[in-house]
């Protein structure tokens, strides 16, 4: 799975992930163990940063003198400890003069160090020491503040104007604002900064001193002009004033809880009979450790005398937090215990007579630590190594609990050699394990019976206590002498009850306690580790069973229980760790802390733990995904409450961490995350701890830019770019996403100098070349850049006077090889004057303001480095700003101050004639990053950019595809639809293709089959088949994709072939582009082997798109036609391709809201049929008309289909009362199922409905159209009747057909004789028209049912011309019925006086009946010899009407 930027460094199996190898930790490196690879500064980056700047500046410093001219100021300090001499001697060796006081009652040493080692000169009083000086830095407890500002002597009195005074206090928040106003009305012109002082003590800022200022930020900063010279310290800015002194609070607090958390451990350690040093040397390397731990442990087993003062100021500045708590009204439960716990050490007292802490301590817990720590000592992984030597070989070994844990633990002994035969509750897991080639059994029992050794490897105590001893339980089955191995997380008292009933069996049955760490994966591979206690004996039966478990294997003296002792020391702090964090953290959150920097900041002070830094960034993000759990620490501190009630020992800052999850699991969040603890706290002061950067309004960013450059300067530039100057634009795109913003350029896929020639000759503006370089680790994609451009210097010297420019597309989410791609383009074409970095892409809401690079969410806009893109596996950054994003991706070669800007401003005030001057002006081989939120930017640094290149500059240009279009000047155009290509209608499904993994594609995915369940079929490839199985495996499962894809297909479905969502990712960017492509390839190859046409190909992701056009549809060229949406590109494949014709829809996977997959899939659906009134428009806007063909049966209906595809002519299935009469719903159902199926135009209308009942039946049968036939009604009976019938069908979208006038002859039996008939009147025809609302008109002038007379027609062509006039007056078709038997001539002419729609029905009957009176042997001979009969009869006419070809 993918994990976030702070995602913690363990696998879910870990539980709590109690110890580590010193690889994955050490005080020195925990920093480290915060941050994601492979960039693990990311969560420190800005104080990193602010020592990078310090350094550049001392670089770019003259001699002896610094960038801040601080040689010429004078520092005071007022107050001292050993902090505030190291940074006086810092001040003094960057050249400034260093005055100091020191309140003659204050430790002496202060003094002298600050003497000695700041070189500064000491003054009688604070006036003294701050006259003159433009810096003054004052420490100062809470206690007498006032008198050392404002006294006689005070620091105001010395204060020249201007000077900044940078406070370190104990005050709290509000006494501190007090103290500013104070000082700001006492004199004018002073300015106070809060500080939080402190020695940075993770392995990146070791023996730095950090300085977190707040305060207004022009103070802030120009104080940090003071330290920007300075060796060994970082300066940093944080926030409002007042906030420094909040960080300090919560840092406070973390010290504090560990400080007496850390005591309870050891001491309940040592109750357990664990050697106190053992305890300190594992804990220190485990995730129980802290910063704290490591530090103050030593000084309690040593009795430092220093203890006591330590603890005394512990005490005071946790104090000092409670007041800040009580004022803001948060509750603080751990700290107030443990705060208790602080009076009582500091007391000093036991029975009235003076102790030091360690003797109180002891006294409370009743235990010795001291002579506990006397003992001699052992190096318990070298027992370990001598346990492995020594052990005894064993082959069977039985294993109960296949768990996430256990699993990987025996499939790794059974890969070792080992005989396993395994036994879980959860039978999938057992056919799981029998397929690696282990044994199963049904039961505890059935596995202990021939086992030698049998490990136990389950949840809890009650689980183990069943499958031992349960029904069917392994005790009863075990042979004598066997060894059990308990590796399951439980209390040391347990262990030690097992023993005593293992012994009581009588049949020598050796338990080994061995709690083991490290996770699934760990687990899977035989490096966990494991800390094991048992008798001699039982330890060497089972010593190379735990030696080809673990990495790291611990062996523990003092018997069984011994070994859980230790897990258990762990995760009390581990426990108390994390809902210290918490508290911490939501504290932090209540004094209105940006939660995210004081996260960075507390990683490098004392109150860092293991788990602060691991925990923590789940916080951050709301993320409680679980790795871990809540119910998981309920049920290790509840060991922990139940041993220190057995060992009479209290654990009052543990027990409260364990009400804290109890609270938590009671709440509902026992199954999140354990770091959802922190929930306790939001509940129930209202905070949220969440710290993702504040999300910033589209609407009000964009508002408050300045208006944008009134003139649209491109095409007269573009025209001389490209033609008179020969400038191509070369784009080399990294994904087939590129083209999102460009329409008819054509795309390479392969890249022969013959084919660049080619592409050259044609002088193009711009056309693309399609590397798919992103899907290559960085040296396959330079060496394949180097090629490409090799070629394009070869094919641009055979065409004369051309040249290009290079343009590296890529992602606009700055995902991709940057800057391997760029320094391979310059390898081959020399040094450019700049490289130009442009990620703006509108259409995917991209932006970049004021350097920050944006990613809009819905009306947010996202700092990129925030996003899930950033958290990429193989392309991961931190740095939005791109400056240090240029930095980040160089590893510091183009440093941040080294990169150029240009800026909104610029272009929206001055326009392309400054772009270009700007753009002129830069050093050769610079960078320069473009700014841009609208696409009127874009053009604006387009023109100057080609006013630039027309003076002879070279550029080149890594960016989004926005930048594509605005540089060849391209205007967009309207989403492309089927209908836009001239596409026939195709009953083939659609054939989509999802690999992309980002998150935005998988939230696509879901919109998409939620929306479409109904019309489309899902196919899942599972990724783990295709690319961790075997081959046999991943062609089992390619091939029953395959199978499905082409059924689906030639069904006519839509088909969603998307693979699995769980994303699986490699160790390394290398693995994980492996596995990538492993991935790409299974795709490849489906789809290569899905041989049914489909009506269009849609490709999700870009690297899936691009293997699929080049390696599966073999496209060696391609145009593009536009996009299916905004950001969508759409091809043409060429003609070499395996579906030449088949539109190509390119959808980027980081593109559109969660409907947009949706949205294309359904516009590019098999369309709907067409409407009768739609057949109708279209006829008469071509002058054509269009057959209404009478059906009776299957074989009519297939004639007439077979003729209209064939003819590709539309056509109308036409049926009477008394064919519907006859047959009834499976008439119409078959009418209407050849209607959707035809691959033409085809509706299906009700004819001559005379009878309101069966038109009221009619209306829901499914007809496309319906004719109301009152013509044998009066005019004004007619009308009612028509105008009824009419609203009734409209409402349902069906057009309606009437009839005025009355035909005389026979239709199916109904006769009208001739002295009925009437001619349709045109007055009569318009107010008819006016009150019914109808479609459609068929009139009578002259024209018959049936036969005509011998003397043939007679039609009123007069009457027919004026009813055309009228028709088209009032938006109606002209019908004629009557159609059989009319002369060619006279049908031609009637079509050009308007007549769209003929009825014929004679003709086509008798064709029928005429072929039955031919004799043939068979049934189907008759059907098809009648289907042939009608067909051509049908065919014939549709040629005569015009509407051949016109489908």
């Amino acid at each position: 799975r993918r994990t976030s930027t702070a995602r913690r460094a363990r696998d879910p199996g870990t539980q709590s992930g109690w110890v580590k190898s010193p690889e994955q930790w050490s005080p020195r490196v925990s920093l480290f163990l915060t941050c994601s690879l492979p960039c693990p500064l990311s969560l420190c980056s800005p104080l990193l940063r602010a020592g990078r700047r310090r350094r550049r500046a001392r670089s770019h410093a003259t001699s002896g003198m610094s960038p801040s001219s601080s040689a010429a100021k004078v520092v005071a300090f007022v107050g001292a400890d050993g902090l505030s001499a190291a940074l006086a001697a810092s001040f003094t060796r960057s050249g400034a003069i260093v005055r100091f006081y020191i309140d003659p009652k204050a430790d002496g040493s202060a003094a002298t160090a600050l003497a000695e080692q700041g070189g500064g000169v000491r003054c009688a009083s604070p006036a003294e020491a701050t006259r003159d000086s433009a810096l003054v830095v004052v420490l100062s407890d809470a206690d007498g503040v006032d008198e050392l500002f404002f006294g006689a002597q005070g620091i105001v009195k010395g204060l020249c104007k201007e000077a900044i005074v940078l406070i370190r206090s104990t005050l709290v928040p509000s006494h501190l604002e007090k103290l500013g106003q104070k000082l700001a009305d006492e004199k004018k012109g002073i300015f106070l900064l809060d500080a939080y002082i402190f020695s940075g003590l993770s392995d990146e800022l070791k023996q730095n001193i950090v300085v977190v200022a707040s305060g207004r930020k022009d103070v802030a900063e120009r104080a940090g002009q003071f330290f920007s010279g300075l060796d060994k310290t970082i300066y940093f800015v944080e926030g409002e004033f007042g906030c420094s002194s909040k960080i300090r609070l919560v840092n406070d607090l973390l010290e504090s809880i560990h400080f007496v958390a850390s005591t309870e451990a050891m001491f309940i350690g040592v109750r357990a009979g664990i050697h106190p040093s053992i305890i300190y040397d594992i804990i220190s390397n485990a995730a129980g450790s802290s910063r704290i731990f490591v530090e103050v442990v030593p000084k309690i087993l040593s009795e430092d005398p220093l203890l006591i003062d330590f603890l005394k100021s512990l005490k005071k500045h946790a104090s000092y937090v409670m007041d800040t708590a009580k004022a803001a009204t948060f509750p603080l439960p751990l700290l107030a215990v443990a705060y208790q716990q602080l009076i009582h050490g500091s007391s000093g007292v036991i029975r009235d007579e003076s102790a030091s802490p360690l003797k109180v301590w002891e006294q409370l817990f009743g235990v010795n630590i001291v002579d506990a720590a006397s003992q001699q000592i052992y190096d318990a992984s070298k027992l370990a190594d001598q346990l492995v030597m020594a052990s005894k070989a064993a082959k069977r070994i039985g294993f109960i609990g296949l768990g996430a844990m256990g699993f990987g633990m025996a499939s790794h002994l059974l890969k070792s050699g080992f005989s396993i035969t395994a036994y879980d509750v959860y039978k999938p897991t057992l056919a799981r394990f029998a397929a690696l080639g282990g044994l199963t059994k049904d039961s505890p029992e059935e596995v202990s019976r021939d086992a030698e050794i049998l490990i136990i490897m389950v949840a809890n105590e009650v689980q183990a206590e069943s499958v031992l001893y349960g029904n069917a339980g392994a005790v009863s089955g075990l042979p004598a002498g066997t060894s059990i191995i308990l590796s399951s997380t439980v209390s040391p008292g347990f262990v030690t009850q097992l023993k005593g009933r293992l012994e009581a069996e009588c049949r020598e049955i050796k338990l080994v306690d061995a709690p083991v760490s490290g996770g699934v994966k760990r687990a899977a591979d035989g490096t966990l580790t494991v800390i094991v206690s048992g008798t001699d004996e039982a330890l060497h039966c089972t010593g190379r069973v735990l030696s080809a478990l673990s990495e790291k294997l611990y062996l523990i003296k003092g018997g069984c229980g011994a070994a859980s002792s230790v897990k258990m020391v762990n995760q009390l702090l581990a426990g108390v760790h994390i809902a210290s964090a918490a508290e911490a953290m939501a504290f932090g959150a209540r004094l209105n802390l940006r939660t995210r920097r004081v996260f960075e900041i507390i990683q490098h002070a004392r109150g860092y733990s293991w788990m602060f830094g691991n925990r923590v960034p789940h916080m951050l993000d709301n993320d409680y995904t679980p790795l871990s759990a809540v119910d998981i620490f309920v049920k290790d501190l509840g060991i922990v409450s139940r041993e220190s009630s057995n060992l009479r020992i209290p654990l009052h800052v543990s027990s409260v961490a364990h009400q804290l999850f109890v609270s938590g699991s009671a709440s509902g969040w026992g199954r999140y995350d354990d770091s959802a603890v922190v929930k306790v706290y939001e509940t129930l002061s209202g905070v949220k701890v969440e710290g993702r950067p504040p999300m910033l309004n589209k609407e009000d960013v964009l508002r408050s830019l300045p208006v944008e450059w009134p003139e649209v300067p491109m095409d007269d530039l573009v025209s001389s770019a490209s033609h008179d100057s020969k400038k191509v634009l070369v784009v080399l795109d990294d994904d087939p996403t590129g083209t999102q913003t460009v329409h008819d350029i054509e795309v390479l896929t392969e890249w022969p100098v013959e084919a660049l020639t080619e592409q050259f000759l044609k002088l193009p503006t711009c056309f693309f070349i399609l590397t798919n370089s992103r899907s290559m680790i960085a040296n396959k994609a330079a060496l394949l850049v180097k090629d490409i451009c090799r070629n394009l210097e070869a094919a641009a010297k055979t065409v004369p006077g051309i040249s290009y420019t290079v343009v590296l597309r890529g992602d606009s989410t700055l995902r991709g090889h940057f800057p391997e791609e760029a320094d391979a383009v310059v390898s081959v074409l020399g040094d450019m004057d700049a490289w130009i970095i442009c990620p703006f892409f509108l259409q995917g809401g991209r932006y970049t303001i004021d350097d920050i690079h944006y990613v809009a969410d819905s009306e947010r806009l996202i700092p990129a480095g925030e996003t899930e893109f950033a958290k990429d596996a193989a392309f991961g950054y931190t740095s939005s700003n791109l400056k240090q994003w240029v930095e980040e991706k160089t590893k510091g070669g183009i440093l941040e101050n080294q990169v150029s800007t240009i800026s909104i401003s610029l272009l929206r005030k001055e326009g392309p004639d400054a772009v270009c001057q700007l753009l002129c002006s830069l050093e050769k081989g610079s960078v320069c990053i473009v700014n841009a939120a609208s696409e009127r930017d874009m053009n604006v640094f387009a023109a100057g950019m080609i006013q630039a290149e027309l003076q002879g500059k070279r550029f080149l240009c890594r960016t989004a595809a926005s930048f594509v279009s605005a540089r060849i000047g391209i205007k967009p155009k309207p989403p492309i639809r089927p209908n836009d290509l001239g596409l026939k209608r195709n009953l083939a499904g659609g054939l989509i293709v999802v690999g992309s993994y980002v998150p935005k594609t998988t939230k696509q995915v879901d919109k998409l089959r939620s929306q479409c369940a109904q019309s489309l079929r899902v196919i899942e490839v599972s990724v783990e088949m295709i690319s961790l199985k075997s081959t046999e495996e991943r062609d089992q499962e390619i091939s029953r994709i395959v199978e499905l894809g082409n059924a689906y297909i030639q069904s006519g479905r839509d088909t969603l072939v998307v693979t699995s969502r769980q994303l699986i990712t490699g160790k390394t960017p290398e693995e994980s582009l492996e596995i990538n492509y492993k991935v790409s390839s299974a795709l490849v190859e489906i789809v290569r082997r899905i041989d049914s046409r489909p009506r269009y190909i849609l490709a999700k992701g870009g690297i899936t798109s691009s293997d699929l056009a080049t390696k599966a549809l073999e496209a060696r060229r391609a145009k593009v036609m536009g996009q299916a949406l905004a950001g969508v590109p759409l091809w043409q494949l060429g003609p070499e391709s395996r579906h030449p014709g088949v539109p190509y829809i390119v959808f980027p996977g980081n593109v559109g809201d969660n409907s947009a997959l949706a949205e294309v899939v359904q516009n590019w659906a098999c369309p709907s049929r067409s409407s009768t009134k739609e057949l109708l428009l279209n006829a008469e806007k071509s002058g054509y008309a269009v057959g209404a063909f009478n059906v009776y049966n299957l074989e009519g209906i297939e004639a007439v289909i077979a003729a209209a595809e064939a003819e590709e002519s539309p056509a109308i299935l036409q049926v009477h009362p008394s064919s519907l009469k006859q047959g009834g719903v499976p008439l119409v159902a078959c009418c209407i199922a050849a209607a959707e199926r035809a691959n033409v135009p085809i509706t299906v209308h009700y004819d001559h409905g005379a009878d309101k009942h069966d038109l009221l039946g009619a209306l829901e049968m499914g007809f496309d159209s319906v004719m109301v036939d009152g013509s044998h009604l009066t005019l004004e009976e007619n009308i009612l009747y028509t105008k009824n019938i009419s609203s009734l069908a409209h409402a349902e979208g069906m057009l309606v057909e009437a009839e005025l006038g009355r035909l005389s002859g026979t239709e199916d039996g109904l006769t009208v004789e001739e002295y009925e008939a009437r001619f349709t009147d045109i007055a009569q025809a318009e107010q008819f028209i006016d009150e019914t609302g109808i479609d459609a008109l068929a009139v009578c002038i002259g024209n018959v049912h049936g036969k005509y007379p011998p003397s043939g027609p007679n039609l009123r062509l007069d009457l027919l011309k004026e009813l055309r006039a009228l028709t088209m007056k009032k938006g109606v078709s002209l019908v004629l019925h009557g159609a059989s038997g009319l002369p060619h001539e006279l049908v031609k002419e009637c079509i050009d006086l308007g007549v769209r729609k003929f009825n014929v029905n004679t003709e086509v009957r008798n064709s029928y009946l005429q072929s039955l009176k031919k004799p043939e042997k068979d049934l189907v001979q008759v059907m098809a010899s009648a289907k042939e009969a009608m067909k051509a009869v049908v065919a014939e006419k549709m040629r005569l009407f015009g509407s051949a070809g016109k489908a």
